[in-house]
This record gives C-alpha cells, sequence and structure tokens, in this order.
C-alpha cells in the first residue's frame, strides 16, 4: 500500500527509493559509532576528537531527518530500524572497551571514507531521475566531505 503518490516514474521511484534508504541507514550508522567513539576515547588529543565526533553526530541526525523525509515525500517508506541499519550500513564494526584518541580519528577517517564513496554513487544515479534528491546528497556529502578532511588532519 502506499499512501503517499510520487510524480517520479516507477524505475526512477525504485532507483531514488533505494539510493534515499542507502544514505539513511549510512548516516544512521555513522551517528552511532560517532557517538560510540565519542562515550569511549581516551588519550592525550581526547577533549578535541571527543568535541569532533559530536559535530559529526549532529551532521549525521541532520541529514538522516531530510534524507528520511524526502523518501516519504516521494511515497518511499523510510527504514531506520536497528536491524536494517545493521545489515546494510558500510561501516565497520567499532571495538569494544576504550579506543585510544589515534585510533578513534582512523576509524572515523575509515567511516566517513566509506559513507562518502557510497554517497558520491548515489549523486551519479539520481542526476537524471530526481535532482531534487540528488541536490540532497550533495550538499550532504559535502558535509561528510568536511569532517572526513577534519579528521584526516587529525592524523597526519
Amino acid at each position: 500500500m502506499s499512501v503517499v503518490k510520487s510524480s517520479l516514474p516507477e524505475a526512477d521511484l525504485k532507483l531514488v527509493g533505494e539510493a534515499l534508504q542507502g544514505a539513511l541507514v549510512d548516516l544512521l550508522d555513522l551517528s552511532l559509532v560517532a557517538k560510540q567513539v565519542h562515550w569511549n576515547i581516551v588519550g592525550p588529543r581526547f577533549r578535541s576528537v571527543h568535541l569532533q565526533l559530536d559535530e559529526v553526530v549532529t551532521t549525521a541526525r541532520s541529514h538522516s531527518d531530510t534524507v528520511a523525509e524526502r523518501a516519504a515525500a516521494i511515497g518511499v517508506t523510510p527504514d531506520g530500524r536497528a536491524a536494517t541499519v545493521a545489515a546494510q550500513s558500510a561501516i565497520g564494526t567499532v571495538a569494544d572497551g576504550w579506543i585510544k584518541d589515534a585510533d578513534a580519528v582512523r576509524t572515523l577517517v575509515d567511516g566517513l571514507g566509506a559513507v562518502i564513496v557510497r554517497m558520491r554513487e548515489r549523486i551519479r544515479v539520481t542526476d537524471e531521475p530526481d535532482p531534487v534528491t540528488q541536490d540532497i546528497l550533495i550538499g550532504l556529502t559535502a558535509d561528510l566531505e568536511k569532517h572526513h578532511w577534519m579528521f584526516q588532519a587529525e592524523s597526519a
């Protein structure tokens, strides 16, 4: 049953819906990973990285809401359930226990990098079928790339 009808042709709706769902999963997991690392980081750069992690969480949560609402607006039900996120995310698992600051930075560099690669593919595939969705994906990818740059600078 579809309550919300889209003006997109069915094939385009499927492609755009998959791009939005994938983006939602990656953003939700990114926010969870960043928060997990935030709670468990230790080391001489604790405070600066701890605060930087909260910025990633805020960005990911804000964009995940925008992405989910875009999906709903075009008639695709967003799925942010824990099982879906765990099964479909591009981000690796976070180690249990305390996380040294250098390892925390590496976790975020790797996680953001994986998400950015997938976001850029979503940008590519939504170009023709739905420029509105593509625009959302471009904006959020720019924000993620900024965080990625900042964490890479932390590891230099």
